[in-house]
C-alpha cells in the first residue's frame, strides 16, 4: 500500500514556509529491517508518474519493496499531490524551484524519513534534473545520505545556450511528454512506453494538476526552475560541485538518451573521481 504523508515545506525563494506543504510518499509493504530508499523526480511530473506508476500490476516502488527497501517518494513543490499558494510564493518573472529550493525540500524530506524509520542515512534515487539537487543536498548533508543513484543525471556541458527562462512556472501538454517519450527511440526500435501504458499515463498526468483541463490544449503546470538549471548546467554552470559528493555513488543512464549522453556519463564520472 502506498500513503501520502503531508509535510511542511520548507521556506522557498524566501517566501513563508506555511505556504507550502509537500506530498512524501511512502510504501509500506516494506520488509521487516528494510533499509529507507527515498526517490527524487526529474522536471516535468512526479512520483505518481515515475516511481509509483504501476506498468502492468507492478511499479518500481513496488520492486524495491520487495527487494529489501522501504521506498519513499518526494513531490517537488508545484508537482503532483504538493500543495502550493503559487501567488504567495512565486514571483511572476523569476523561475520557480531552482535547485537550491529542491536541495532544502529533499532535506526535509530525508529528515522525516529518519524520525518516522529510526534509520541513521537515506538512500537517494535521483531521476535528471532531480539529479542536481541531490547532489547539493548530498555535499550539503553529507550525514544523512547512505548511498546516491543518479539516473539519466544532467550533467555540466560547455555550451552557450544561456537564454533566460523570465517566467515562474510553464505548462507541458501530453503531446510534449509523448514527444519526449518518442524522440530518442531510433527508427524500427521498439518504444519504451507502450501505447496502453501511455494512453493511461496521459490521464493520470493531467489527474496531476487539477487545473490541467481547464486550459486549450490540456496541460500541466510545473515550476520553471528545473529548465533554468539545465540550461545553466548545459551552458557549463552547476550549483553544486560533484566531486564534493561524499557519499557511494551510481550513475545509470538509457543508451537513447539524449539529454543524459554517454559523454554527460563521462564527465560526471570523471568530476566525481577528481574528488576522491
Amino acid at each position: 500500500m502506498i500513503v501520502c504523508n503531508m509535510i511542511a515545506g520548507p521556506t522557498l525563494c524566501g517566501r513563508p514556509a506555511g505556504h507550502i506543504q509537500l506530498a512524501l510518499w511512502e510504501h509500506r509493504g516494506k520488509s521487516p529491517g528494510a533499509r529507507p530508499v527515498l526517490y527524487v523526480h526529474g522536471a516535468t511530473f512526479p512520483v505518481s508518474l515515475a516511481f509509483t506508476f504501476p506498468f502492468d500490476g507492478s511499479s518500481w516502488a513496488d520492486h524495491l519493496a520487495r527487494n529489501g527497501f522501504w521506498p519513499w517518494g518526494l513531490d517537488f513543490a508545484g508537482y503532483g499531490a504538493s500543495q502550493i499558494d503559487w501567488d504567495a510564493v512565486a514571483s511572476p518573472n523569476e523561475p520557480f524551484g531552482r535547485s537550491q529550493d529542491g536541495a532544502r525540500q529533499i532535506e526535509a524530506a530525508c529528515r522525516h524519513i529518519v524520525e518516522r524509520t529510526g534509520a541513521r542515512t537515506i538512500d537517494v534515487i535521483a531521476h535528471s534534473w532531480g539529479t542536481i539537487p541531490a547532489c547539493l543536498f548530498a555535499t550539503q548533508r553529507p550525514a544523512l545520505v547512505g548511498r546516491l543513484v543518479l539516473f539519466g543525471p544532467i550533467a555540466r556541458r560547455d555550451g552557450t545556450d544561456r537564454a533566460p527562462i523570465e517566467s515562474a512556472s510553464r505548462l507541458i501538454t501530453v503531446e510534449a511528454q509523448r514527444h519526449r517519450f518518442v524522440a530518442d527511440v531510433p527508427r524500427g526500435q521498439r518504444p519504451v512506453l507502450l501505447d496502453r501504458h501511455f494512453a493511461r499515463w496521459a490521464e493520470d498526468y493531467l489527474d496531476s494538476d487539477a487545473a490541467s483541463r481547464t486550459r486549450t490544449p490540456p496541460a500541466v503546470r510545473v515550476p520553471a526552475g528545473p529548465a533554468a538549471d539545465i540550461r545553466d548546467a548545459w551552458s557549463g554552470t552547476t550549483s553544486h560541485g560533484p566531486r564534493d559528493v561524499a557519499a557511494p555513488i551510481a550513475i545509470i543512464r538509457g543508451e537513447w538518451d539524449s539529454l543524459s549522453t554517454d559523454r554527460d556519463a563521462a564527465n560526471l564520472l570523471a568530476d566525481l573521481g577528481a574528488g576522491r
